[in-house]
């Protein structure tokens, strides 16, 4: 195994089609995962454009591409998932068959420990370094639009009913209803990432985009227009304006939801189920196989999937002080937020006192 590490810049386009290819080959080689948009080369890029310390392996076997492994490196070896904390999917992009050993990676990519918390499955060599699994719901959509809204009918019969009602009773009260799948108006990014930016406020999380390198990752990802991934800018209008939003990614097969938002005045017609609908719908008539929620379970989605993937957090390492001083850090936070979400007798209270703090930050 023969592995050169490059700066996102000194990538060949030989080895940026080769991962395309890989990506493209997904589906039929039975690893569909690795067709997930944050897998695929652009963001990569896009993320080594914003943040420093990107770095991508390339694998070769007899001198051709074999993997592609794309990280973040700290000064001192600390190793992360590239996005990590943004991204919803990571993990090591190889040709059928392929085997490595996980530390021997690390090695070659001067690393005492990689970081993950959304290694799809197949990972073997990572897996091993797994501390929890989690789902990432899913809405299937090749068999077609029908065929989901039929399943979604007889699954969540009275949620199906209630949002359809309320898409209706917002073009009456509001003015007509109208889904774009793909808007290229930069201007509603802009009102979407205000609406999230308001959401995290108002609920007290912490504001993703008060951090200046993920706004400018999103705005380069809504330019992207690659095959392998492409921003996709999804709004739901009535009476001429927006009033749900969502901005994710495509590849061929997979919309990665990401970012989605609603305009509060809108509130009781629940737009943002709405919308979610309508990406179903658009998603299948432009050919993929399915939207992934995301890791995390909310009401929203149990009541809009079909079925789950599954996810694991974790972190691979080789006996180093720099990893164990890192794992001794992080492990007891990511252990202690885990628990939290887990257990609703925790989370609940968790929960009112973070919209209590929103509501302390707006009255400030």
């Amino acid at each position: 195994m023969e592995v050169s590490v490059h700066r996102p810049g000194e990538l060949t386009a030989a080895d940026r089609a080769a991962w395309s290819a890989m990506q493209a080959r997904a589906v039929e080689d039975g690893a569909p995962q690795l067709g997930n948009p944050f897998l695929a080369p652009e963001f990569a890029l896009a993320v080594g454009r914003c943040r420093r310390g990107v770095r991508i392996a390339v694998v070769r076997e007899e001198g051709a591409p074999a993997a592609f492994f794309p990280f973040q490196r700290s000064a001192f070896g600390i190793g992360r998932a590239i996005g990590l904390g943004v991204s919803d999917a990571q993990g090591l992009v190889h040709r059928p068959g392929f085997q490595w050993d996980a530390k021997e990676l690390l090695t070659a990519c001067g690393l005492s420990l990689w970081e993950f918390d959304h290694l799809v499955e197949g990972q073997k060599p990572f897996e091993e370094g797994a501390v929890g699994a989690f789902p990432s719901p899913v809405i299937d959509v090749e068999q077609g639009f029908d065929s989901y809204l039929a399943a979604l009918r007889k699954q969540s019969p009275k949620f199906t009913r209630t949002t359809l009602a309320k898409e209706r009773r917002l073009g009456r009260d509001a003015g007509g209803v109208r889904y774009v799948h793909d808007e290229r108006d930069p201007a509603v990014l802009r009102t979407l990432i205000g609406w999230k930016s308001a959401q995290y406020r108002r609920t007290g999380r912490s504001d993703r985009f008060a951090r200046p390198w993920i706004s400018r990752l999103v705005e380069q990802l809504f330019h992207t227009r690659a095959e392998a991934c492409g921003g996709l800018l999804s709004v739901l209008y009535a009476g001429g304006r927006p009033v749900a939003a969502h901005f994710g990614l495509r590849s061929r097969t997979v919309l990665a939801c990401w970012f989605p938002a609603y305009d509060p005045v809108f509130a009781k017609y629940s737009p943002g189920l709405v919308l979610h609908v309508r990406m179903a719908e658009g998603a299948a008539a432009a050919g993929l196989a399915y939207l992934d929620l995301g890791r995390g379970g909310k009401a929203y989605k149990d009541s809009l999937k079909t079925r789950e993937l599954a996810v694991t957090e974790g972190w691979v390492m080789r006996r180093h002080p720099a990893a164990l001083g890192h794992k001794a850090r992080r492990a007891p936070v990511r252990a202690l937020r885990n628990t939290v979400v887990a257990r609703p007798q925790l989370f609940e209270p968790a929960d009112r006192l973070l919209k209590q703090v929103g509501r302390l930050r707006r009255s400030v």
